[in-house]
């Protein structure tokens, strides 16, 4: 079969789906791109010649910026619990380093992206090329090598014959829920116009059969021996669980042993916040019920987590009781199975509990324990309610609204900055999928383009997108993609004239909150002078939004009722006010200045020195 790279490249991508529980969907669903000169003349005429209706086997998507495109890739596959994703093409030169950041958020989180840059020419004829890199030590170098260190997989695809073995290779790790992130297939220029005979056999229909792999038998045995030791059990449930579709038997095996969950950021839902057996955010923006029993717990079973800082509070929330504590770590991806040198559990999380729960049969935590986890968990959620209504518009009380109006299967999406943070704690989901915060990377930028992928996946859900001013300045453009495709965002603008988050932490440091606040050059030429006068709403408008400006709770209230039965994309913009917000009860290791002439970063260092003193090693 004569086609050109691009041409095959397409038809292969839309022969390949994924399965699991016998349920079957394509595993690349559509095209992202932004078209340029490396590009344009493959992959884009190959798109226009097959048709890019979104009734097509591989409908095309036109994205306002390569990174917000794989964003929106990233949302879009992590709704559909790393099953599907989609393919984002660019140019070469900025067209594709623009999606290194994207594909670093990808693999950071372990989610599938599929990344095809054009790149200079394969032959050389006409080096340097526009926005080619020239380094005179090494050729074959361009600027898609920043790509490498960021992608589970990556080849330069030089001759047409080298896609036959690639393809295939690029797909497993797409559909490997241990080993996924970022794929990218850089593609010369010249290369992808170039055509090839091509086997038939390459083009047909394929199924890539995502498994469940069950616990090793010697392995279970030592799991169920280390949880029957145990008297104060605590599990961490992390992604792992909400992707792999295991909050039924989390919610079981926890009510049938009586064992507290926390929640990670990606685990939050796992379990409905009004479960008897559940705690909250666990680490550095958890809770204090479940900070509390994180400090005592003799026993951590971690369940599709990766133990970042925040979930550990860099090392020194679990373990402070007599006796220390041990980790039982239940995770398909043996790297992270290991940490801590915990009890190695690899498995799917519904597998592995499944076999789990019968393991432990009769075995129970100890009665005082569940039942302080109960006690702490209920004056938890009455600290929740005082924090998240008021006549001021706190950004906890924002939250508390928009939790209010949201329905149990609506979805929020979030990032970055202090609303994370906020979220973790405040947030009362009902659902496994309603919760959706990026906070692997905690990427700037990331909440709007994902939110439009998590629509995408879930068109019959609404979703909300909580944004801070400081990440809509920095990618608010695929708003006017939402409204091209007429696909449905509610995003909540919530406006604080600056870094919120960053503030804080650069005042407990010493730093004096510099580059923090929005504002103009005063008249001693520091940025101390008044607010920039900049009209974020108006500036939503622009791009086709309907807006809808709130100025006090009711107004607030009415406004996200408005925006949720709207047919359109709607932009609520909220002005917040400081206000109290939840105590932080774990503490996240930012390095202090070790000497300084500032009373308040000598401080700050010794604080941070008797804080860190609590590492532990786990070991």
């Amino acid at each position: 079969m004569r086609l050109t790279v691009a041409q095959a490249l397409l038809r292969f991508l839309a022969n390949q789906w994924s399965e699991r529980d016998g349920v079957e969907q394509r595993l690349v669903a559509g095209c992202l791109g932004i078209f340029g000169h490396g590009n344009v003349a493959g992959i884009g005429q190959a798109l226009a010649e097959r048709g890019a209706g979104t009734s097509g086997d591989l409908p095309y998507y036109l994205a306002r910026n390569e990174q917000a495109m794989v964003h929106t890739a990233v949302g879009y596959a992590r709704a559909r619990d790393r099953l599907s994703t989609f393919a984002c093409t660019s140019s070469i030169g900025p067209g594709a380093t623009n999606m290194v950041t994207g594909a670093a958020l990808a693999t950071i989180n372990r989610i599938p992206v599929l990344l095809l840059p054009g790149d200079v020419f394969a032959t050389r004829v006409a080096d340097p090329v526009l926005q080619q890199l020239e380094d005179p030590r090494f050729p074959d170098v361009t600027v898609n090598d920043a790509l490498r260190p960021v992608s589970r997989f990556f080849d330069r695809i030089n001759r047409p014959e080298q896609l036959v073995a690639s393809l295939p290779a690029a797909m497993r790790v797409l559909a490997d829920p241990a080993e996924t992130g970022a794929v990218t297939l850089a593609l010369p220029q010249d290369v992808q116009a170039e055509a090839y005979d091509w086997p038939e056999e390459l083009f047909a229909r394929r199924v890539w059969h995502v498994a469940r792999p069950v616990p090793e038998p010697a392995a279970l045995a030592r799991a169920a021996e280390l949880a029957r030791s145990s008297r104060r059990p605590l599990i961490v449930a992390g992604g792992g669980v909400v992707y792999s579709g295991a909050w039924r038997e989390l919610a079981g095996f926890a009510a049938r042993h009586g064992v507290p969950v926390g929640e990670t950021q990606a685990g939050k839902g796992a379990l409905p916040y009004d479960h008897p057996c559940a705690v909250g955010a666990v680490g550095h923006t958890g809770t204090a019920a479940a900070n509390e029993l994180a400090r005592d717990a003799d026993l951590v079973i971690g369940i599709g987590t990766r133990y970042t800082d925040f979930t550990t509070a860099s090392r020194t929330l679990f373990g402070q009781a007599a006796g220390g504590v041990r980790f039982l770590n239940v995770n398909v991806a043996a790297f992270d199975a290991a940490k801590h040198s915990g009890e190695m559990l690899v498995a799917d999380a519904r597998a592995a509990l499944e076999a789990l729960g019968p393991a432990l049969d009769g075995w129970r935590a100890d009665p005082d324990w569940t039942a302080r986890a109960a006690r702490l968990t209920r004056e938890w959620q009455e600290q929740v309610a005082l924090l998240t209504t008021g006549d001021a518009l706190t950004q906890p009380v924002v939250l508390g609204m928009l939790n209010e109006v949201a329905h149990p299967t609506d979805v929020v999406v979030n990032a970055a900055g202090s609303m994370p943070g906020d979220l973790h704690k405040l947030w009362r989901a009902s659902d496994p999928k309603s919760y959706h915060v990026e906070y692997g990377y905690s990427c700037m930028g990331y909440e709007i383009a994902g939110g439009l992928g998590v629509k995408l996946a879930v068109p019959e859900r609404e979703v909300f997108v909580l944004v801070g001013d400081g990440s809509y300045l920095m990618m608010a453009q695929e708003i006017a993609t939402a409204v091209q495709e007429g696909v449905k965002l509610v995003v909540v603008l919530v406006d604080n004239r600056g870094f919120a988050s960053i503030g804080g932490l650069s005042e407990a440091v010493g730093a004096g909150r510099l580059g923090t606040a929005y504002r103009l050059r005063g008249a001693g030429g520091e940025l101390d002078g008044a607010l920039l006068p900049v009209d974020l709403a108006a500036n939503a408008a622009s791009l086709g939004a309907n807006v809808l400006r709130a100025d006090g709770p009711e107004s607030l209230r009415l406004a996200l009722a408005e925006a949720r039965r709207a047919t359109g994309t709607t932009v609520v913009y909220v002005e917040t006010v400081p206000g109290p917000g939840a105590e932080t009860t774990a503490w996240w290791d930012v390095p202090v200045a070790e000497v300084s002439r500032g009373e308040e970063t000598r401080r700050a260092r010794a604080a941070y020195e008797r804080a860190r003193r609590d590492r532990r090693p786990y070991l």
